[in-house]
């Protein structure tokens, strides 16, 4: 059964920058897209971006364009997230979730395995 890991998370100061790591083992199924959604307390889950496995596209949500980038290692299957210029309404559970769909879909019903969540806490 595929298994994806978040970590990385943690405590920050604005301004700051933070890269979570999403290990997937068991990787037997076809996920074509990773994505990176989160959520805030009393929010919906918002959708920050995702990347093809075999192309690396990615594609990014608004209110992260410019200092979010996503990538990810083949070799090691792991999407990274590398956060820049961190605000602190990024505050959020950010979640790694896998697609078999074969594009770059902003949609979180399109992802069928979901990691456990890891923390991130921007100061002001």
């Amino acid at each position: 059964q595929e298994q994806l890991v978040e970590s990385g998370g943690g405590l920050v100061q604005a301004g700051g920058s933070l890269r979570l790591s999403c290990a997937a083992s068991g990787r037997t199924f076809s996920a074509a897209v990773m994505g990176w959604f989160r959520q805030a307390p009393g929010k919906e889950r918002e959708f920050v971006g995702t990347i093809t496995w075999s192309t690396g596209h990615t594609r990014n949500g608004d209110s992260v364009k410019g200092r979010f980038t996503i990538s990810r290692d083949i070799a090691k299957n792991t999407v990274y997230l590398q956060m820049n210029s961190l605000k602190p309404e990024d505050t959020a559970v950010y979640y790694c979730a896998a697609s078999t769909v074969g594009w770059l879909s902003h949609n979180d019903y399109d992802y069928t395995h979901w990691g456990q969540g890891t923390q991130v806490t921007v100061s002001s």
